[in-house]
């Protein structure tokens, strides 16, 4: 799903109802109808709301919620933070078709409503309709008094189109007053603050209100994944299909000590959907990773002192012969950063004829010779989190933070590979510059062992579709961060572990097939 400017939200409507022929007073019914229809799903058991309303367009939007709820059954208050004559345009078309008197707030009036009950006894739920996307910071006067009024409310609030108050194009977190939100409501794609700053711990969905897809141009080269886009990755299997058909993943990795890195990524590559999946690693913890799942397969690797991989292993055509028929080298969990080792694995992804997944170790035997990284010849893809970013460009961590956008874009056009940026909201890049954010996942997946599922997934989605690597690499990223998100609700954030995340990824594909047929997208929850 794209996401788009301010300014380029405000173009999208003017050419949905100029050149497509979608009346703005349509686009504002269904927009409304959307908040409302939230509102019904997410909080059935509120039954008095009391809506905040500005002048403008959102403050229209807030209208037609208001009134598709009071239909609904509910008991319904609207504060307006103007005079009705001030409201223009389709707003006050849609202020004349409420079917009870709105109630105008003066600023002497607005502390009643830092508690809510007085202002109306019961209340269950606040709309925060005041501010929308257009709007830029600072907010002042009647309508900053009204959302510090909210924010003092010990009620739910449910933001439209966004937090009043926010700045829609800002990624980082807001410096200025603004709404508090137990759930925000958009429209026809999400702008940045939607995906990257904090607007709220709660969900953030977006509504399709009659925009054709023709309408929605952005010049960020920026998407959010959402469930629609990973769906179709995962579609059902022919009747006669067979293991072969679903590619074979090597995983090469492993070490003493760090044995159960390879063999994680191997139960996430195989449980990911692929067909066959062997994990090469030292013969001294072969049986380690033998152990951990009877459905994987193992070969054994000549070995270090250490117990780490040895460039022995690459002797009389060894390694080449395991690799042959593989259609996917997953190499870095648990290598180690034994030098021998970091040879090993340079030579192998320089030679590889496979799509290559990269990571852990393995990323950091390019430090400094990141120039040998080059996905011209095969599908590469890289997962580097902050630190490893940092080596393999030569800077800190504390600037790949602060530029993660701009250094995975000139990283993945410069190696001509993927990148996938880990972190809170991971990041993947492509060659010719496009992004694709994830807002799946949660703090819980802090945990060792998270990148080496991600690596065994992005593997195994990849092994069955070898001609569509950018989809792959996206919807193995999504399924990782909602298989945690799963994890999360049946363990906790702080006792998850990666193993949880491989043992509920059953449920996630559940939850991405329920969320794909949903009619609200849902960017995050």
């Amino acid at each position: 799903m794209k996401i788009v400017t301010a300014a380029e939200m405000r173009e999208i409507d003017r050419v949905t109802s100029e050149r497509f022929g979608v009346p703005s007073l349509t686009l504002m019914e269904s927009a409304g109808a959307a908040v409302a229809e939230f509102v019904l799903s997410r909080y059935p058991q509120a039954e008095h709301l009391a809506l905040v309303c500005g002048k403008g367009n959102n403050g229209g939007d807030g209208f037609v919620a208001a009134r598709k709820l009071h239909e609904a059954g509910k008991k319904v208050s609207v504060l307006l933070l103007a005079d009705p004559a001030e409201v223009k345009g389709d707003a006050a078309e849609m202020l004349k078709r409420l079917p009870f008197p709105v109630k105008n707030v003066s600023r002497g009036e607005i502390p009643l409503l830092a508690d809510a009950r007085s202002e109306a006894p019961g209340l269950d739920l606040i709309i925060d309709a005041i501010l929308g996307t257009g709007f830029r910071p600072p907010v002042t006067g009647l309508y900053a008094d009204a959302i510090k009024a909210m924010n003092a409310a010990a009620v739910p609030i449910v933001a439209v189109d966004i937090p009043s108050g926010a700045d829609a194009d800002a990624t980082t977190a807001p410096t200025t007053l603004v709404a508090r939100a137990d759930a925000v409501v958009t429209f026809t794609a999400p702008r940045p603050a939607h995906v990257f700053a904090p607007l709220t711990h709660g969900p953030i969905v977006v509504a399709q209100i009659g925009s054709p897809e023709e309408a929605i141009v952005t010049q960020t080269g920026l998407n959010a994944i959402t469930a629609r886009e990973v769906s179709p990755v995962f579609a059902p299997r022919a009747p006669d299909a067979n293991k072969g058909k679903f590619g074979h993943v090597l995983v090469v990795g492993g070490s003493v000590g760090k044995a159960g890195a390879a063999a994680m990524a191997g139960m996430a590559a195989l449980r990911g959907g692929a067909g066959l999946v062997t994990v090469a690693t030292p013969a001294s913890v072969l049986a380690t990773v033998a152990g951990f799942a009877p459905e994987i397969m193992t070969e054994p690797l000549a070995e270090t002192d250490a117990g780490t991989i040895s460039l022995r292993a690459r002797e009389y055509g060894r390694f080449d012969n395991i690799a042959s028929g593989k259609n996917v080298l997953a190499i870095g969990p648990g290598v180690s950063r034994n030098p021998e080792s970091a040879e090993f694995v340079r030579t192998v992804v320089q030679n590889a004829h496979a799509a290559v997944v990269l990571d852990a170790d393995g990323l950091n035997a390019f430090e400094g010779c990141a120039k040998k990284l080059d996905g011209k010849t095969r599908p590469l893809v890289l997962t580097p989190h902050p630190g490893e970013m940092a080596r393999l460009v030569g800077s800190s961590v504390a600037d790949v933070q602060g530029d993660r956008l701009g250094i995975a874009r000139s990283f993945a056009r410069e190696h001509n590979a993927i990148l996938v940026l880990k972190g809170h909201r991971t990041l993947i890049a492509a060659p010719d510059g496009t992004v694709w954010v994830n807002l799946t996942g949660n703090p819980g997946m802090a945990k060792g062992g998270s990148g080496d599922v991600l690596t065994g997934m992005i593997a195994g989605v990849l092994a069955q579709h070898a001609d569509r690597v950018l989809e792959s690499v996206v919807a193995a990223v999504y399924m990782h961060g909602l298989a945690g998100d799963v994890a999360r609700n049946l363990a906790g954030e702080f006792t998850m572990t990666a193993t949880d995340m491989i043992s509920m990824l059953p449920f996630a594909f559940q939850r991405l097939q329920q969320r794909a047929g949903e009619k609200l997208t849902v960017l995050s929850d």
